[in-house]
C-alpha cells in the first residue's frame, strides 16, 4: 500500500479505499466468504470524475477550441489506451487483487483491467480526500503528459501528421473515403489515411472534413508510438 500511494503522491486516511481499488471482481468472487467489494462501482464513479476534470480542463483552459475538438480530445485523454499508459506508468498491475484465472491469463497486464484499476484508484482518491485531490492525480499523470508530450493533439491533425511524415523525405500521404452510412441529414463518413501505401489510420466524422481529422489523428498516434 506505502508504495502505490508513494507513486500517487497522495497517502490515503482510509486504506480499505485503495484496497477497494485494486481488488478485481475476479479475487471478490473466489473469497465470496470474506465478503470483499470489488472494484467496479469505483471505477463507475472514477470515470465521471476523470470526465469531469478533463472537461473542466478543456473548457477554461482551451477556450479558442471548438466543441468538436474538445469532445476529441476528452476522449483521447480519458480512453483505455490513456488509462492504461498510466497504470503501466504505476505499476499498478503488480498491486492487484486477482482471481486465478484472470492471474494465469495475464490480467495483470491486461489493459481492460488495469486502465478500469486507474479509475478506480481515482474515484478513492476523491472520496477520501475530496475533489481537488483527484484532480491532482489526474493533472500529474494525464493531463500535463499531454501538455509536455502529447500537446500536438490540440492542433489541426492533418497539418501534425504533415509535419510529421515529412521528418523524412519522400513521404506521401493520401485520404480516402472508405465508407458513408445513416440518412442523408445525419451521415457519417469514414476515412483512411495511407502513408507510401500503406494504410496507417482511419477515423469518422459527421463530415469529410472531420472524418480526415479522424484519420490523421489516429495515424499520428500510431506513428508516434512506432518511434
Amino acid at each position: 500500500m506505502e508504495e502505490i500511494e508513494a507513486k500517487l503522491g497522495y497517502e490515503f486516511k482510509d486504506k480499505e479505499l485503495l484496497k477497494t481499488a485494486l481488488t478485481h471482481s475476479s479475487y471478490a468472487n473466489e473469497n465470496k466468504k470474506r465478503n470483499l467489494e470489488c472494484n467496479e462501482r469505483l471505477e463507475f464513479l472514477g470515470d465521471a470524475v476523470l470526465g469531469m476534470v478533463v472537461a473542466n480542463y478543456l473548457f477554461r483552459g482551451q477556450q479558442k477550441m471548438p466543441e468538436g475538438q474538445m469532445t476529441r480530445l476528452r476522449a483521447e485523454l480519458v480512453c483505455e489506451q490513456s488509462l492504461a499508459r498510466v497504470a503501466e506508468e504505476l505499476q499498478l498491475g503488480s498491486y492487484l487483487l486477482l482471481g486465478k484465472g484472470e492471474e494465469q491469463g495475464g490480467g495483470r497486464k491486461r489493459h481492460s483491467i488495469i486502465a478500469d484499476a486507474v479509475e478506480a484508484v481515482i474515484a478513492a482518491v476523491y472520496l477520501d480526500g475530496g475533489y481537488e485531490k483527484a484532480s491532482g492525480i489526474i493533472y500529474k499523470f494525464i493531463i500535463e503528459p499531454m501538455e509536455k508530450g502529447i500537446a500536438i493533439l490540440v492542433t489541426d491533425y492533418k497539418t501534425a501528421l504533415q509535419e510529421f511524415v515529412q521528418r523524412k523525405s519522400g513521404q506521401v500521404l493520401a485520404y480516402n473515403l472508405v465508407d458513408q452510412s445513416g440518412p442523408d441529414h445525419d451521415k457519417v463518413f469514414t476515412f483512411s489515411v495511407s502513408l507510401n501505401g500503406e494504410v496507417v489510420g482511419t477515423g469518422s466524422g459527421k463530415n469529410k472534413k472531420e472524418a480526415e481529422q479522424a484519420a490523421a489523428g489516429d495515424a499520428l498516434r500510431k506513428l508516434q508510438n512506432e518511434t
